[in-house]
């Protein structure tokens, strides 16, 4: 398979070195003038997640740029574990787009991707030329993140990518009760990667799990809603799993209500968070692309 992207390394203000792919637009309908898109993953996951959707979009004139958070993929790993947090994460961003001269770019956030994405548009709203939140909102429903701590920054290791599939399988199954052999090893493969000892790991960085399970679980969240609201005035596009544990309907719901132009999308048969791979959303970031071209 022809491999339509370079790789690409950018500076955190605390010197780490960080990576993201780079798709440059191709295809006849290419415009410079049009801002990039970029991705922003999970909280244990990395810009892999993206290869097909980025793929998808480059081929259509679009530039499409996929980071790995710190302490994910091919990026640095912290010295300090307290900076694994998404006010830093979105200072990430900011001098990425610094470096790479960005003014306007077009998120695509799934899940921390998207409270990266809420939190940006309560800094610098103009950043933001178009948005795709996937299964995340304002309100982080309990029982989801009860479900994501009980996984995260475990060390497991597997002998090969089918254990290590099989074993995503036991997790998830769940949120994704159609999925298919197939799709378990493709998941594996984006999330986790052979190492030098002939064992197959997650690829991340396990302390981003000490920020997470260190929080005084009576702390009052931070509210969201006006940091969501800032996204209005620009096309919106809402990605909900239909089986979410994380992103209830009310949620979706109640965001629509604040933001009436937003288009929203259930995904049936999913939980968290959809691939961004299903037809339906595909046709919904296409139409959302369309109104920013």
């Amino acid at each position: 398979m022809t491999k339509n992207y370079t790789n690409q390394t950018w500076q955190s203000a605390d010197g780490l070195t960080l990576h993201f792919r780079d798709y440059p637009a191709r295809g006849p309908d290419v415009d410079a003038a049009r801002p990039p898109v970029i991705c922003l993953h999970g909280l244990t996951r990395n810009g892999r997640d993206f290869e097909d959707l980025a793929e998808h979009v480059s081929a259509q004139g679009w530039r499409v740029l996929a980071p790995d958070v710190r302490g994910r993929g091919k990026s640095e790993y912290a010295g300090d574990s307290a900076t694994y947090a998404v006010p830093t994460y979105v200072g990430d961003l900011m001098a990425l787009l610094e470096a790479q001269g960005i003014a306007r770019f077009v998120s695509v956030g799934t899940s921390m991707g998207g409270l990266m994405t809420m939190v940006l548009a309560s800094l610098a709203p103009d950043r933001l030329a178009g948005v795709v939140m996937n299964d995340i909102g304002p309100v982080i429903e309990t029982g989801g993140l009860d479900a994501i701590k009980s996984y995260v920054g475990q060390a497991r290791s597997f002998p090969t990518w089918m254990h290590a599939a099989r074993s995503l399988q036991e997790l998830h199954a769940a949120n994704f009760p159609q999925f298919e052999l197939d799709d378990w090893l493709t998941m594996a493969k984006r999330g986790m990667a052979l190492h030098s000892n002939g064992r197959i790991s997650f690829d991340y960085d396990m302390k981003i799990a000490e920020p997470i399970l260190q929080a005084d679980a009576a702390a009052v969240p931070p509210d969201l809603w006006p940091a969501f609201e800032a996204l209005s005035g620009r096309p919106l596009l809402l990605v909900r799993g239909e089986l979410s544990g994380l992103f209830s309907a009310e949620t979706c719901a109640e965001m629509q209500r604040r933001v009436p132009a937003a288009k929203a999308v259930t995904v049936p048969q999913i939980g968290h968070a959809p691939t961004l791979d299903e037809p339906v959303v595909r046709d919904a970031i296409d139409a959302l692309l369309a109104d920013i071209a």
